[in-house]
């Protein structure tokens, strides 16, 4: 089958979808996402010239937050244009840039609305943070000649099943784009294996080692620490449902050994707020929510995290950080932000989706990983008891975020070539489009 056949086939599968697709969208995403951005009717960028850069969620905001202010200082005449699939991304991204970038949902990948969102703001450069390719909308910008890059390139062992099962629709994804950075040597090998052209593909690093954390963060970590005295404090972050419930049995053996321990919890989800704090208080944890502004005192013994773009912030006020989604099947999240800031890193074993960093602390002696809820315990408890091995730990973690960085100055390289005013993109020929 004939790429271009497949994606014709896949866009009437859509519309035929198209009901269910729209029922949840009235029911999950308004009023925080607006139906006509979903169909591509976004303001036009007019007569300036544009970038734009997709960031599915969180996640990825977080990701590729140093490369939206690399973009934004390298090219203040341009206007940057950020897309989320989230309401999560679209706060954080709000909460780090302000107005500096302008925000738009992800259109939905129909044929329609891809071809006028792309036709409207007239990109001259699109990146792609991470994975999240469409059909559709990489076909819209083909057909106008517009550049694709994708930047911190992954591909998850799940994820490269799922994209290869997709036979010619993926290969009429991948051979067109123009190129992609890989956070890993097999991220690259797997993309070259779906189909993007061998010479498109570099092995560039991970983004994430770029992390650069604001001194006014800092400063506020240090603030909050000072507050709480000099009781042992460790985090929890990014917890998920099946998550919470272990680390909340991970504190109670904690507070067996340290009875001052405090716990920073902090859910992945906002949604999930709520729900969680009530397994806290079920646990019969005396619980202080900091979106309440109420004082952390002696008698406190978990500290909730129910607030969006802290995250960061509250790893600087621990002793030890548990980084979630690694005690449950979802692949992990981002170790690199305690390991920069010298917090000593545990994770539970489940790490797809960052194998080559958690390899990397793991050989350089910088994260622990424990296999349950009870392991989790026992190893922040030891942790705690023993400040020359947590600070070993938290040394090597920074130093391997420090020795790793350069993905960020390979990307801003590569994409110079699109963006200067010597580039040229008349010779570029739209393929399977």
């Amino acid at each position: 089958m004939s790429s271009g056949l497949a994606r014709r086939l896949y866009s009437l599968l859509l519309y035929l979808l198209s009901p269910l697709i729209w029922w949840r969208v009235w029911r999950e995403w308004l009023p925080t996402h607006p139906r006509r951005e979903r169909l591509g009717y976004v303001p036009a960028v007019g007569a300036r010239r544009c970038i734009w850069l997709h960031a599915a969620s969180v996640g990825e905001v977080v990701t590729a937050t140093p490369l939206i202010r690399a973009l934004l200082d390298d090219y203040p005449d341009h206007a940057l244009i950020v897309t989320t699939m989230t309401a999560t991304g679209a706060r954080q991204l709000r909460q780090t840039f302000g107005d500096r970038v302008r925000h738009h949902f992800l259109p939905l990948d129909f044929p329609g609305a891809t071809r006028r969102f792309v036709a409207r703001i007239n990109p001259r450069l699109t990146i792609i943070a991470e994975t999240e390719l469409w059909p559709n909308l990489l076909a819209a910008c083909y057909r106008r000649g517009v550049p694709v890059a994708v930047a911190n390139a992954r591909l998850s062992p799940g994820a490269f099943r799922l994209y290869r099962r997709l036979g010619a629709l993926c290969r009429g994804m991948l051979a067109p784009l123009d190129w992609v950075g890989a956070k890993s040597p097999s991220d690259a090998q797997r993309f070259r294996a779906l189909g993007a052209r061998p010479e498109a593909v570099a092995m560039t690093g991970a983004l994430k080692f770029d992390l650069n954390v604001d001194e006014s963060v800092l400063a506020a970590s240090r603030r909050l620490r000072q507050r709480w005295g000099p009781r042992p404090v460790w985090i929890a972050g990014s917890t998920h449902p099946g998550e919470d419930e272990q680390v909340l049995a991970a504190h109670a053996w904690v507070r067996r050994q340290l009875p001052e321990a405090l716990l920073i919890l902090v859910p992945r989800h906002p949604q999930r707020f709520e729900a969680v704090a009530e397994l806290c208080e079920a646990a019969g944890e005396r619980l202080v929510r900091l979106s309440g502004g109420a004082r952390v005192g002696a008698e406190t013994t978990l500290l909730l995290g129910d607030t969006m773009g802290d995250l960061i912030k509250l790893y600087g006020c621990a002793d030890v950080a548990f980084v979630g989604g690694s005690l449950v099947t979802i692949g992990g999240h981002n170790l690199l932000e305690p390991a920069a800031l010298g917090v000593a890193v545990v994770s539970g074993p489940h790490l797809d989706n960052l194998r080559e960093i958690a390899d990397t602390l793991a050989e350089h002696e910088a994260r622990c990983e424990v296999a349950d809820g009870e392991a989790l315990g026992q190893t922040v408890a030891a942790l705690l008891d023993d400040a020359p091995r947590r600070e070993r730990l938290g040394a090597a973690g920074r130093q391997v975020v420090a020795a790793n960085r350069g993905a960020l100055a390979a990307t801003r390289q590569r994409l110079a070539a699109y963006l200067t005013d010597t580039a040229s993109n008349d010779s570029w020929t739209p393929i399977n489009s």
